[in-house]
């Protein structure tokens, strides 16, 4: 039986791909959505409040192709996902200046972002308008957060994800086999998106709220997806950004990714070459993560 490991809202799983072979076979005239559903159901793959993981089992399965393992049903319509990274909508906010001493704005709240939640169209709005790489759903283990100043006034955002599948220059400072890797990989989060909005000019602002977020974030991650967070990562972009506030706060440069995507299987793309930052969340880090 052929079998892949793959991490589950945080979770590591074993994934029968000579199953999901012969359920496409059996079944031609399923779309996706059934066949994403009839998955999570054989199983059972449901959140805490017993609904199925569709959108999870569906990036799985995303993923499966785009290896060349799977060959999925044509879409029946355009990809809602898309339309949502199109259409982030408006939420009132205000853009006049934020200066001075950062201690003006201390203690900075950070806020969970619930999907669905009161704070979740702000949060898409300041993303898609003010970040430059803009906002995309994110599919799979994630935790989103508003910085805040102790007035209220909105600061940033930030979004922690599951960690990318490979990095030569991480899985070399952890000290990382590829088995090892897929059974610990669920312990790391990649901090994909960080914003401090483009009208608050204040030193030291963004190293500084790293902080509480690298303090929080592992209890945060627990109690939602059952597991901690052992190691956080991030990638910079090396030509755009000089990665001051990171270096400001204690995370590790370890090397440079090779400006590949994670869909280039053919080496063909070229994407930026970034730096790769390391923080962990604990002393002993490596033990745990090479258990």
């Amino acid at each position: 039986m052929e079998t892949i490991m793959a991490t589950i809202n945080g979770r590591k799983t074993w994934v029968d791909v000579e199953g999901i072979r012969r359920l496409l076979a059996d079944n031609p005239s399923w779309h996706r959505t059934r066949l994403s559903r009839e998955l999570c159901e054989r199983w059972d793959w449901r959140a805490a409040d017993g609904a199925l993981k569709d959108m999870a089992c569906r990036d799985v399965l995303l993923r499966l192709e785009r290896a060349g393992l799977i060959v999925l049903p044509a879409r029946q319509r355009p990809s809602v996902n898309a339309f949502r990274n199109r259409c982030p909508g408006q939420a009132p906010h205000l853009t006049d200046a934020i200066g001075g001493s950062l201690s003006r704005l201390l203690p900075l709240r950070l806020a969970p972002v619930a999907a669905g939640g009161a704070e979740a169209g702000l949060y898409r709005c300041l993303l898609s308008r003010y970040h430059y790489l803009g906002l995309r759903n994110t599919a799979g283990a994630n935790i989103k957060y508003l910085i805040y100043s102790r007035k209220g006034r909105a600061l940033g955002c930030f979004l922690f994800a599951s960690a990318a599948w490979k990095s030569a220059a991480r899985d070399a400072f952890i000290g990382w086999d590829s088995s090892t890797r897929e059974r610990n990989l669920f312990l790391v989060a990649n901090n994909t998106r960080f914003l401090i909005l483009p009208w608050v000019q204040v030193p030291h602002l963004a190293s500084h709220a790293l902080s509480p977020a690298s303090r929080r974030l592992s209890a945060d991650w627990e109690a939602k997806y059952g597991s901690p967070i052992v190691l956080l990562e991030t990638f910079v972009e090396r030509e755009r950004f000089r990665a001051t506030c990171y270096r400001a706060a204690n995370w590790r440069l370890v090397g440079q990714t090779q400006g590949r995507t994670r869909a280039d299987r053919h080496h063909t793309i070229q994407a930026p070459i970034e730096d790769i930052y390391l923080y962990p969340l604990t002393k002993h880090f490596r033990r745990r993560l090479t258990q």
